[in-house]
């Protein structure tokens, strides 16, 4: 989940990988760090903390290759010693990954003299580069990822060469082309404003990159021309545009995401409709946020096309030896479509014969690129690690893809349903006040979402946001499931926010508020039912929400409680789009 970025050219490579480590912060924050060729030496600074720590430190660096890295802790604790880059000899690298074997491989290293210095798996790479070196530093990488087991994106860099080494395997990695130069990275949004073309690499390959040139070799070591694409990477403002958090603005332009995931969907609407013919069996994959987009995406798929579909995490799907034919649907839904639990269960998906349909906000991802067919999310650039507008995204891509699979009849009317969310969210953000409740959840001891049916996929989305970001306990239940457990947590202490927008399921929602009150519990309702307004106004704390279509209230009960989790986070004084141990893009297990 670390980002890593290099440069080599006739430019100011300290003030090109600050601004790249800047872009990629959202991969990781716990450390960051950077080394330099500077007058034949290795110049290395690294820091404990954020990025910007870096910025004085490097001011006075001269150097026209470097290498940087932002660190989302593995192995070791966040610490100045255990931050990246790491050194042997006149070596030094970056590594995105985990590598399995490293205790072995460090072991062995040891008692051949290495001196380590930290306590992460990635230092062990430093050492194999030095005992592989031989005059040439992509050699020494070549023989060096032979004895890797894991995962990498790998960076070098050595003080009697004026080039970079890279290699990748089950980590993402690009090359960018710059007119003064050339870049390497984890992604695109580190090289926005860099460079007009990019060549992602595939898993195996090993490059070196000079400031004239860029050689590839394939997993064999043989030479390889890979694709040159546009850098659609934009390069945006680090700016809020005058909000206090990236996570609020995001909220705001929840509107835009879903107007332009339906409007993106009908480019891929006949192939996807094409691939699926003859499916029998969906099953739907994620994790996090994205789990919760999947299991609303089940519902749509079951009520709509009449489909058996399951729902898993993608980290127990990729181990369980599921039952997967020709007639299987898989749809592996990641908001980077680089999380590594998702992209192997799309792969032993696809081993087992299965269509893959990739729904990620990503559209050169790793899933995008090995997946049957790609249903975008047209969210654009989300920078606070809590996912908002890509869940919404989500669920609008799946709403719209069980439409499909239900006939062409009836997504013509999900499709005009759908063009009605816009406005409504606009209303939803609008009229939404969440300020007393969110002080109340706040210093509350455990708070506890409950909903039915959809209600309660979005319930799971509230915990998780409020636990998130404002580190505030507590759970998502179905709301039959209270009196089976749940109800011995409830006391005075303790608050519950109960989730009603299906008219059918209503009394049933009701009930639980009721049996929580009875044994003392504070309670707050979030609905869109006139008669649930009724039946509480006055009572306990309500939020009203537009009325919309059942199928689609999801869309704008996930912005409510996102919106109260960010509020909650607020008074609490949290660091909103940086929570403590956590990064956006989960690139290993």
């Amino acid at each position: 989940m670390c980002g890593i970025i290099g440069y080599v050219g006739g430019g100011n490579a300290a003030e090109i990988i600050l601004g790249g480590l800047k872009r990629l912060e959202y991969r990781g924050y716990d450390s960051a760090g950077a080394a330099f060729l500077s007058d034949g030496k290795i110049q290395l600074i690294k820091k404990q903390g954020r990025v910007e720590k870096l910025a004085p430190l490097l001011k006075e660096i001269h150097s026209r290759t470097g290498i940087g890295h932002t660190r989302w802790a593995t192995h070791g604790v966040p610490s100045d010693i255990n931050a990246h880059p790491h050194c042997a000899g006149g070596i030094a690298v970056v590594h995105n990954g985990i590598i399995e074997n490293y205790a072995e491989l460090k072991a062995e290293l040891i008692s051949g003299g290495a001196k380590f210095v930290s306590d992460t798996d990635s230092e062990v790479v430093a050492h194999l580069l030095l005992k592989n070196y031989r005059g040439d530093l992509v050699f020494a990488l070549r023989e060096t990822v032979k004895l890797l087991k894991g995962s990498y994106a790998l960076m070098a860099i050595c003080e009697s060469e004026q080039r970079i080494a890279v290699a990748r395997h089950k980590s993402p990695l690009i090359i960018g082309y710059g007119a003064d130069g050339n870049f390497c990275a984890s992604d695109e949004p580190a090289l926005a404003g860099l460079c007009n073309t990019i060549t992602i690499l595939e898993d195996g390959d090993i490059a070196e990159i000079s400031e004239k040139s860029v050689k590839i070799f394939d997993r064999f070591f043989n030479p390889v021309t890979r694709n040159e694409e546009p850098n659609l990477a934009v390069s945006a403002s680090l700016g809020l545009d005058g909000y206090p958090h990236y996570m609020l603005k995001e909220l705001n332009e929840t509107p835009l995401s879903v107007e332009a995931t339906a409007r993106a969907f009908e480019g891929v609407k006949e192939r996807f409709r094409e691939e699926l013919a003859g499916v029998r069996r969906v099953i739907l994959t994620g994790c996090g946020t994205a789990y919760h987009a999947a299991l609303i995406g089940k519902r749509y798929i079951e009520c709509f096309a009449r489909i058996p579909a399951e729902c898993e995490t993608a980290g127990e799907f990729r181990y369980k030896n599921p039952v997967i034919d020709e007639h299987t649907a898989v749809f592996a839904v990641s908001q980077s479509g680089e999380t590594a639990d998702t992209v192997e269960a799309a792969r032993l998906a696809l081993s087992l014969g299965a269509k893959v349909i990739a729904v990620t906000n990503s559209h050169r991802s790793e899933l995008t690129r090995i997946a049957t067919v790609s249903v975008p999310v047209a969210a654009g650039p989300e920078i606070c690690v809590a996912a908002t507008k890509s869940y919404t995204g989500q669920i609008a891509a799946l709403y719209l893809s069980a439409a499909v699979l239900a006939g062409e009849k009836f997504y013509a009317d999900c499709a005009e349903k759908i063009r009605l969310i816009p406005n409504l969210l606009t209303l939803t953000l609008e009229s939404l006040d969440m300020r007393s409740l969110a002080h109340v959840c706040a210093s509350s001891s455990g708070v506890y979402f409950l909903g039915r049916d959809l209600d309660y996929a979005v319930a799971l989305e509230g915990s998780l946001k409020l636990k998130e970001i404002s580190y505030v306990a507590g759970e998502g239940y179905p709301s039959g499931e209270l009196k089976h457990g749940t109800l011995a947590l409830i006391d005075v202490n303790t608050t519950s926010v109960v989730i009603i927008t299906d008219e059918e399921l209503a009394g049933k929602s009701g009930n639980a508020v009721e049996q929580v009150l009875s044994r003392g519990g504070k309670v707050a309702v979030i609905t869109s039912l006139e008669g649930v307004k009724e039946k509480f106004s006055g009572k306990l704390p309500l939020v009203v929400l537009p009325k919309c279509d059942k199928y689609l209230s999801p869309l704008l009960s996930a912005v409510a409680v996102q919106m109260l989790a960010y509020k909650a986070a607020a008074v609490l004084s949290r660091e909103i789009d940086k929570p403590r141990n956590l990064a956006k893009s989960v690139t290993v297990e």
